[in-house]
Formats: structure tokens, C-alpha cells, sequence
């Protein structure tokens, strides 16, 4: 018997790195050129199942409802975010910064790209309300994914402000080899590739609006155990 040896991508070593719970096929869309290759297998793919479970309770059934929902959430938020020019997008980048709690005020976020394109820095934002630290941001809306080359330009700009914080956020995906640079930094630097951004604009209700909500009741045993 013939045998075969695969060996994954550094494109799919980066993915598994960053999603160790699991990942839906959602995610796997996020992949360069997943998509053409799905088409291409699409015959072979059409007869999977998707019977719903029998077994499912009415909790599990709606859990896995609020799933698929989050899902085309996050797929339309990034298709969204590829639409829009630079600057908004770094505008985007900004509003979440605040909304996570950086930035002072308001109206101290919202200067903040006033001072951006230099020297590879996008955005600079307070760590605190007192402004004791600053962290500087990167922002890429890209569809290819970033490298190493691109996140250790960013390093050298950080160094280049004698800055210890920075953020670089991507709406596509950062190579493993990039992700292995910046662990061994002495500055703190944080990678958020496009899935994690997504989920934290959901998370801090930006660029999206409850369109409506469900309150689930179960029998209340202490009302009734009342003598």
C-alpha cells in the first residue's frame, strides 16, 4: 500500500496556535484561499451530514443558534472592516481601544490618529485616565497574512519612541513565525489577528447593535420551598 506523508503549512501551524479550543468553519474561511479550495472540493463535500441532533435539549439547540449567529457575525463585522478606507479603520481600532477602557476620554481617543503615520505607528492611546503610560498602535487592514518582517517594523518603530506597549491589529492573520517573535521581546507587544478583533468589537458593542433580547425562565425551587 502506497503511503503518504503530510506535513501542515506554517499558514495552519499559526491557525492551530490560535484556536487550541477548537474553531468552526467560519474561522477556517478567515484562511487565504480556503474558500477556493472548498469550491473545488464541493462535490466530494456535498453529502456531509447535517442532521440535527436528537439528542439536543431546547438549551442546546438555542446555544448552538447563538453560535451560528456570533459566526456570521463576526464574518459580516470583518467583511465590513475590509470595506471601509485606513483611516476609518484606524478610527475603529481607536473607538475599541476606548471602549476596552484606554484611552482617558473620549475626546483624547478620538485625537489620537491625528498623530498617526509615523514612522509605522498608526495610533497612540493612554493606557490610563492619568495618562501614565502610552501604548502605540499598529492597525492593517489587510487580507494576506502579516509576517514576521512586518511586526519586528513595528518593534523597531516602538524602539525608535523608546515605547515598552504596543498593539498591532490585523483584520487577517499573523504567521507562526511572527507569533513566536514577539514572545521573546523584552517590550510588551500584543497581536490581535482578525477573529480575536472581531470578537472584542462584538464583546464592547462596537460597530454592532442588539437587535433584540430573550429572557430565558426556570422554575424558581426556593419560591415554592417557602413555608
Amino acid at each position: 500500500m502506497e503511503k503518504f506523508t503530510y506535513e501542515a503549512t506554517e499558514t495552519a501551524v499559526a491557525f492551530l496556535q490560535k484556536h487550541p479550543g477548537g474553531f468552526s468553519a467560519r474561522d477556517l474561511k478567515l484562511i487565504d484561499g480556503f474558500e477556493a479550495a472548498w469550491e473545488k472540493k464541493a462535490p466530494a463535500n456535498a453529502s456531509v451530514d447535517t442532521t440535527v441532533d436528537s439528542t439536543a435539549t431546547p438549551e442546546d439547540l438555542i446555544g448552538n443558534a447563538i453560535d451560528q449567529l456570533t459566526d456570521n457575525l463576526r464574518s459580516e463585522l470583518l467583511d465590513q472592516l475590509l470595506s471601509v478606507d485606513h483611516f476609518r479603520f484606524e478610527q475603529v481600532v481607536i473607538d475599541l481601544l476606548f471602549g476596552m477602557g484606554y484611552g482617558g476620554s473620549r475626546e483624547e481617543a478620538a485625537q489620537v490618529t491625528k498623530k498617526s503615520g509615523d514612522e509605522g505607528i498608526d495610533g497612540i492611546i493612554n493606557e490610563d485616565r492619568l495618562g501614565l503610560d502610552v501604548i502605540y498602535v499598529q492597525a492593517k487592514r489587510w487580507k494576506g497574512t502579516v509576517g514576521r518582517p512586518d511586526v519586528q517594523g513595528f518593534v523597531g518603530a516602538l524602539a525608535g519612541k523608546q515605547a515598552q506597549k504596543g498593539v498591532f491589529i490585523t483584520t487577517s492573520s499573523f504567521t507562526a513565525d511572527a507569533i513566536q517573535f514577539v514572545r521573546g521581546l523584552s517590550q510588551k507587544v500584543i497581536l490581535i489577528d482578525g477573529v480575536r478583533l472581531a470578537d472584542l468589537m462584538i464583546e464592547h458593542n462596537i460597530g454592532v447593535s442588539t437587535t433584540r433580547t430573550i429572557s430565558l425562565k426556570r422554575i424558581d425551587s426556593d419560591y415554592f420551598d417557602e413555608g
